[in-house]
């Protein structure tokens, strides 16, 4: 990655990429499967795509699960008798099911273009005299994925927390600790 964006430097151009974002610990339940504005992975996608320069996002396999059969997309759930809990092997579904997090870890990817200012002159136009013209040159990076990543991570998280607390309701943090524990409690009685 470091030699690509050296060698895309030293040529005055500009690199995008994809950045992936785990939410891990993540309780089963958040989200809304009832009303489109409320699903957790449109919630995810809106906020990711708000990033500037973001072109594209996928949730679990995403757009690999578009070119493969169901029997292969889908998670199966399994029963682990010894710690008394429903588990998936797999997780395609990236966390989200109908709009609702399934206790999985939450994996959003997202799709970053190049940066639009060059080095290299790109052909525009004088808006005034509509003749062609060289945008001019002020400043470029080569490549903003890793920073991006950063914003990516505090927009899941602020997504996640919205719908923690969309659930949960409080007035006080002391009041969110014990409606989450009380939930938290209920999913081991399954």
């Amino acid at each position: 990655m470091k030699d690509a964006i050296r060698e895309t430097a030293h040529a005055g151009d500009t690199l995008g990429g994809i950045f992936e974002v785990v939410a891990l610990g993540v309780m089963p339940g958040l989200g809304s499967h009832v009303q489109w504005d409320r699903k957790l992975d449109g919630r995810l996608a809106q906020a990711l795509m708000s990033i500037q320069a973001m072109k594209g996002v996928e949730i679990g396999a995403g757009f690999g699960a578009a070119r493969t059969r169901g029997s292969e997309v889908h998670d199966p759930i399994h029963y682990d008798a010894v710690q008394h809990r429903f588990f998936r092997p797999t997780n395609r579904a990236g966390g989200l099911e109908g709009g609702i997090t399934n206790g999985e870890p939450v994996v959003c990817r997202v799709a970053m273009k190049p940066i639009a200012t060059l080095k290299k002159a790109l052909a525009s136009v004088d808006v005034r005299t509509k003749e062609a013209y060289e945008a001019a040159f002020e400043r470029s990076d080569v490549c903003a994925v890793a920073a991006a990543s950063v914003v990516g991570e505090a927009m899941v998280c602020i997504v996640l927390a919205d719908a923690l607390l969309e659930k949960f309701g409080a007035d006080s943090m002391r009041e969110l600790v014990r409606n989450v524990e009380g939930y938290r409690s209920q999913l081991t009685d399954y």
